[in-house]
Order: C-alpha cells, then sequence, then structure tokens
C-alpha cells in the first residue's frame, strides 16, 4: 500500500466525519445517515492502515475518530436494575457453568490433596511435633480448644464480615493473578488446601474429626466451592495466555477477563451468604445435624443455579462477559 496515496485518496471522508462528530446542533437524517458510513469506512480504512502500513501518528488520529464515532453511533448506556437481574439470573450462573470443566477438576484434586494431607498429618506423630509443640497442639484440638472457639471467639456480625472480606479477596486474587499463567493461583490454592489438611490431621489424630466436620461442614461446603471456582477460572484465564484457540490472544484475554471480573462480585456474593453462616450457623446451640443440613442446602442450592440457571443461559449464547452492543466493534484485520 502506498500511504500517502492512500491518505490524500480518503482524507476528505476522514475530516468530514470529524466535522459531523464537531456539530453542536442536532443532526440531520441524512447527515446522521452519512456519519455511520463515514463511521464504517474510516474503522475498515483504520484496519488497513494498521495490518499494511502502520504509521503512530495517522493511526493514532483514525483511531480516535472511530471512538468518538462509534460513542455517537451507539450512544451512551447507563446500568439499571434490569442489568443487574439479568447478571444474576443469566450473566453470572453463565460464567461459572462455562467453566465447570475446570473448576470441577479443580475441587476434585483439591479434596483428594486435602485428605491425603489429613491422614498424612494425623497418622504421623513426628509430622505434627513439626507443626507445634505438644503443649499447643492440645490446646488447639481439646474440647472447648481452639479449633472450637474460633467460631464463637467475636461477635457474629464483625465475624462473619471478617471471614466474608478474607475470603472474597482470595477469590478475588485467584481470578485477577490467573493471567500469570496460573502460578499464583496454584499457590493459593495450595495454602487453602494445607490449611484445611492440617485441620483434618490434627483433630482426627486427637479422635475429634466428627467434631471437626460439625463446624466445618456447615459454611465450608459453599465457601470451599466458591474458592475453587475462583481457582478453576484463574487458572482458565492463565491457559488462554497460553492457548487463546480461534481469537487472537488479545481478543481471548479481553473477553475471559471481563467475564473473570464479573465472576469476582458474584462469589463476593456468595461467599457473603457462606460468611454470614459461618457467623450465625456453625457456632450456634443447632444440633450438628441442623447445621451441617443448612450448609449441604447451601451448596445444592448454589449447585442448581449453576446448572440450571447457568446452563439454559449458556446454551442461549450467554458467556458471562459484556453484550455484544457493549464490546470493542471488530473490523478485519487484513485487507
Amino acid at each position: 500500500m502506498d500511504l500517502d496515496v492512500f491518505v490524500s485518496t480518503h482524507r476528505a471522508e476522514w475530516d468530514r466525519l470529524d466535522a459531523l462528530l464537531r456539530r453542536r446542533r442536532r443532526l440531520t437524517g441524512a447527515e446522521a445517515d452519512e456519519l455511520v458510513v463515514l463511521y464504517q469506512r474510516t474503522a475498515t480504512h483504520l484496519s488497513l492502515i494498521r495490518s499494511s502500513a502502520p504509521d503512530p501518528q495517522l493511526t493514532g488520529r483514525l483511531s480516535g475518530l472511530v471512538a468518538r464515532a462509534r460513542s455517537t453511533v451507539t450512544g451512551t448506556r447507563r446500568a439499571s436494575w434490569r442489568d443487574a437481574v439479568h447478571f444474576l439470573t443469566a450473566g453470572f450462573p453463565a460464567a461459572v457453568y462455562r467453566s465447570r470443566h475446570w473448576w470441577v477438576p479443580t475441587a476434585i484434586v483439591s479434596t483428594i490433596v486435602a485428605a491425603l494431607l489429613g491422614w498424612w498429618i494425623g497418622t504421623h506423630p513426628e509430622v505434627q511435633s513439626a507443626i507445634a509443640a505438644p503443649t499447643e497442639l492440645r490446646e488447639l484440638t481439646r474440647p472447648g480448644g481452639g479449633y472450637e472457639t474460633y467460631y464463637s471467639s467475636h461477635p457474629a456480625a464483625a465475624f462473619a464480615a471478617q471471614v466474608w472480606t478474607n475470603n472474597a479477596q482470595a477469590a478475588a486474587m485467584c481470578l485477577v493473578l490467573g493471567i500469570f499463567l496460573g502460578l499464583p493461583v496454584l499457590w493459593i490454592l495450595f495454602l487453602n488446601v494445607l490449611n484445611l489438611g492440617v485441620g483434618l490431621g490434627l483433630m482426627s489424630s486427637a479422635g475429634r474429626l466428627d467434631t471437626f466436620l460439625g463446624l466445618l461442614l456447615p459454611h465450608g461446603l459453599l465457601e470451599l466451592t466458591a474458592v475453587f471456582v475462583a481457582a478453576g477460572t484463574g487458572l482458565r484465564l492463565g491457559w488462554t495466555v497460553i492457548d487463546p484457540g480461534p481469537r487472537t490472544r488479545r481478543t481471548a484475554l479481553a473477553e475471559e477477563g471481563r467475564a473473570a471480573v464479573g465472576m469476582a462480585m458474584g462469589l463476593a456474593l456468595v461467599l457473603l451468604v457462606s460468611g454470614a453462616i459461618e457467623g450465625f450457623v456453625t457456632p450456634s446451640g443447632l444440633p450438628t445435624w441442623a447445621r451441617i443440613s443448612i450448609g449441604i442446602a447451601a451448596e445444592l442450592a448454589f449447585l442448581a443455579y449453576v446448572y440450571v440457571l447457568g446452563g439454559r443461559a449458556s446454551r442461549t449464547g450467554d458467556t458471562g462477559d459484556l453484550e455484544a452492543a457493549e464490546r470493542s466493534a471488530r473490523v478485519p484485520t487484513a485487507a
């Protein structure tokens, strides 16, 4: 492409588009139609210049023109309650459903590793002694010890808020840091699994595994599921960096990244529920079977929410990303 010839041929169209965008009065019908046509042509011109004869100054000017024209053509849009309802009933569950091939294996492997760690710690006294002194371990595992009083050591509301904040931060870190090939996600996941394995091992060695599970399961089922969803999605985002599939890497990361940000907000709501259970149900005087039943009910409700609502939304094309009209316009990348 001869850039000088191309510029001299199309400069008048670009100047006319710029003039229409600067027009302060309302455009006539003919002028509005002309603006749309010029916007489409300029977008194509920008694509041709980027692919055939990139010029930073010209590319910058045309990029600005295309962005301003697109804003004028599509208009601005404000978020509404309809958007929030769509996010909760379709966007978020669809995003979780689409990631199930990542977070379900993550949950299974993590649970197996935690169980193996618990068995190893519980059956090897030398490992327990490496964790803490015998007196400290007895203080943690005895009736009324550290593991039991942890859930009632603070006022329920304050404790629930603290737990929710910590878990939401961990989930958000898994989602955001997944772009670094998923390596930070593996570390965060390992720390959670290790913490669970230590609790299982120490309480089982003291013959109080039933007590530990009775305290863990009411809130832990939903809480751990949310963490596994975040970790699996973060790993998926990391894999997108390596293999973006048929999309360009930039497009794939943009789409998956926007969906991950939405999932961070959705999982914060899920963790708010698990935090409330941990703050008000786990330390309550309810029978163990009742507390565990509440935890199982919350977990089953979330799974039904994902597989019923999310599956339905996913099959209709919802991915958890922005709606098509709100995404950046795609133009050809080659002449």
